[in-house]
């Protein structure tokens, strides 16, 4: 079963200060765990992908019609209140497996090392169905 594990531009649990704020020991500390949850996920076979993604004030929505030329508006977005900040997608045997994931990726360290209660959204991967 695969799973995306997602996280967004937003406060966490236990941390409001955004990361651009943090002491860059902290910013080490945090890209540090980032990188050895890949790194196990990879190791135990789970790992599918992972990306960080650039900050909103970077994004783009594109709307078309299809036929004319699309319009394109770049970000940041006022009126959104939650930008994707990146993801996880797992492939794992249970929910409970990729819930697990989701928590470990949820208590990554922030200021001061202290678990950040991240909100990770687990969403199933859908796949086609059968014809």
């Amino acid at each position: 079963m695969k799973y995306m594990l997602v996280k967004t531009y937003s406060d966490a649990a236990y941390c409001s200060t955004p990361l651009p704020e943090w002491a860059p020991e902290d910013i080490a500390a945090h890209i540090d765990f980032q990188r050895a949850l890949g790194e196990q996920l990879a190791a135990a076979g789970e790992l599918v992908d992972a990306q960080g993604l650039a900050g909103p004030e970077q994004a783009m929505v594109v709307c078309s019609d299809g036929s004319s030329t699309p319009v394109v508006t770049d970000g940041p977005f006022p009126e959104t209140k939650e930008f994707l900040a990146g993801y996880w997608i797992v492939d794992v045997d249970s929910p409970e497996r990729a819930i697990e994931i989701a928590a470990q990726a949820s208590a990554a360290p922030g200021p001061g090392g202290k678990p950040l209660g991240e909100y990770i959204e687990v969403r199933q991967i859908m796949s086609a169905p059968t014809a």
